[in-house]
């Protein structure tokens, strides 16, 4: 009987089943897929802290991708070029935006893509660009931070603004407000007696305001069907007689002889016919 041992095939069997192991757990650990990616820039205007290389890449809370590479923007330092693998059934759009998320409770900061559906066309290349360009937006901590900047300064404006108000000058006039005012006070509750009997006055006044106008209406139509028509047949009248004196005047300017004689002609003398 044969008791040798072949040890070069027990060598080749050993590295083969540590290789298939080592294999399985790579495959295990890493997630291998056979779906195809495609790879997409996105340019973000703000710090990516915390932000890492191979983070994932969530579309509506989904899983579709991981972060290829983080760099600086050549063209513009203040923002930051990534570039994410993003599987190839995801529905990229024009109206696709990146924004730069954390979960609350881990702290892992990642990317998430959303799209309000405004614009379904797929994302393209441009001519120039080696990738298509998903516009991005503003994280919530940006949001946060310009708010609180934007709030900061109001507060500054307005402490501002009660520095200049409550300056020496203004608060000296604000002391003579208040005393005039208090001297105004004094002054009423001593004179309320008098207010009282003007108030009184006025209330009585304000009673007889309507009858007061109701005599002048009736005075009104009086004197529109009654006096009007009366003087203007005065006016018509006298317009006659200025008329009858004009001529009498005209009448008398060229022949005197009227007042005495009349208005009959002469008798002819001797020899007029």
């Amino acid at each position: 009987m044969d008791t040798k041992v072949n040890y070069t095939l027990i060598g080749a069997f050993v590295i083969i089943l540590l290789s298939a192991i080592v294999l399985a757990i790579i495959w295990l650990s890493s997630g291998f897929s056979i779906a195809d990616y495609s790879t997409y820039q996105v340019n973000m205007q703000e710090a990516v802290t915390g932000l890492s290389q191979d983070a994932i890449v969530e579309y509506n809370g989904v899983s579709v991708g991981l972060v290829k590479s983080i760099r600086l923007n050549r063209k513009g330092p203040h923002s930051v070029e990534l570039l994410l693998e993003i599987k190839n059934d995801t529905p990229i759009t024009q109206g696709t935006i990146a924004t730069l998320s954390t979960r609350g409770i881990t702290g892992i900061t990642y990317i998430s893509l959303k799209d309000k559906g405004e614009d379904l066309r797929a994302l393209k290349a441009q001519r120039g660009q080696p990738y298509p360009i998903i516009k991005t937006g503003p994280s919530i901590f940006l949001r946060l931070d310009t708010a609180v900047r934007k709030l900061t300064d109001s507060m500054e404006q307005v402490s501002d603004t009660f520095q200049t108000l409550f300056d020496s000058d203004n608060l000296q006039s604000i002391k003579m407000i208040l005393a005039n005012t208090n001297q105004i006070t004094s002054n009423i509750a001593a004179n309320n007696a008098k207010l009282t009997d003007i108030l009184r006055n006025t209330q009585l006044a304000s009673e007889r305001f309507p009858l007061l106008i109701q005599s002048s209406a009736r005075a009104m139509q009086t004197l529109q069907m009654q006096t009007l028509p009366d003087a203007s047949r005065i006016m018509t009248n006298l317009d006659r007689v200025t008329e009858n004196l004009s001529a009498l005047v005209s009448e008398l300017r060229d022949n005197p002889s009227v007042l005495i004689r009349g208005r009959q002609p002469a008798p002819l003398g001797p020899g007029e016919k």
